[in-house]
């Protein structure tokens, strides 16, 4: 059975295809070479993906990076398309669903909204619902460095309370805008902020906040 997982990771590899290896992304200073170079190392080479979270591994990570991102672009890609090697713990199904699906949803998103003439994708209820089954649980990991407070809101009315403080900023949207926002897309996140105007202000200008 196809998961979510799976499916965003093989329209991930088909628009990383199409829009070539030097294309824009809304990844700060990266092509979609660099991109897919990412996705690649952070499945395949675990001894350098911590430099991702761990300072200490930084240097190691744009190493290794920088070698795949020497390969042939083609061969990245294919090797995003059939996933992570056999020891991979990414090659289990549930691992998989549960740590890939925001982020081959938010690179997919990150090569089609750094095109001028993009438009919202319409995603079914039941992967809308998957994303913000994860937001949910990331909220206060991805708001914790908000310089306000912070609730995001599903247009249904579900909310989920991301940083605890006043005066209060309420970030209201679909599944998949919201976690754009969250994870610091916040410029091409089709989201509505309702609050003090200073507060949103804040909020818009802050730096550290999202992944």
């Amino acid at each position: 059975m196809s998961t979510h997982a799976k499916r965003e990771r093989l329209l991930l590899a088909d628009l990383l295809e199409t829009a070539g290896p030097d294309a824009p992304t809304l990844c700060e200073g990266w092509k979609t070479r660099d991109l897919a170079s990412h996705v690649v190392v952070r499945e395949r080479r675990m001894d350098a993906a911590g430099g991702i979270l761990l300072g200490a591994l930084k240097d190691r990570l744009e190493r290794v990076q920088a070698e795949f991102a020497s390969k042939p672009y083609e061969e990245l890609i294919q090797l995003i398309r059939t996933g992570p090697p056999r020891m991979s713990p990414y090659g289990i199904k549930q691992l998989d669903e549960a740590a890939n699906t925001v982020e081959f949803y938010v690179h997919a998103e990150d090569v089609r909204r750094a095109e001028p003439d993009w438009t919202p994708r319409e995603l079914d209820r039941v992967f809308e619902d998957a994303l913000w089954s994860r937001l949910e649980k990331a909220a206060r990991l991805l708001g914790r460095k908000a310089p306000v407070g912070l609730v995001l809101r599903r247009t249904n009315g579900q909310t989920a309370v991301a940083h605890r403080g006043t005066p209060v900023v309420t970030v209201t949207g679909e599944p998949g805008e919201l976690t754009m926002f969250a994870f610091g897309r916040r410029d091409v996140a089709r989201v509505e902020l309702e609050g003090d105007k200073e507060a949103i202000a804040r909020l818009r200008e802050a730096e550290a906040f999202g992944m």
